[in-house]
């Protein structure tokens, strides 16, 4: 699976042995490197997000794709300039 820019996925140790254990990552992905890499292995950019979904860390990673799990996060609210709140919208 090639995870599409916008999509969360956790990074664990299905990915690679660097994120076993209590170093799992929920990653928003920035980009796909489409170099060719190892069979079945690429290059993510994206950012790591903290509990909240918020984003607290850009990251470049080099995993196994099929080890990436697909994560359905809630809708955050936002408060939009002049104090409205605002849902984005679902892709």
């Amino acid at each position: 699976m090639k995870p599409a820019p916008g999509t969360v996925v956790l990074v664990g140790a299905a990915c690679s042995v660097q994120f076993t254990g209590n170093r799992e990552l929920r990653v928003r992905v920035a980009s796909v490197d489409d170099r060719t890499n190892y069979p079945g292995w690429v290059w993510l950019s994206g950012y790591v997000l903290g509990p909240k979904g918020q984003a607290v860390d850009k990251r470049e990673l080099y995993v196994q794709a099929a080890g990436l799990k697909v994560l359905q996060l809630a809708a955050v609210t936002v408060a939009a300039p002049g104090g409205r709140a605002r849902v984005p919208a679902r892709s």
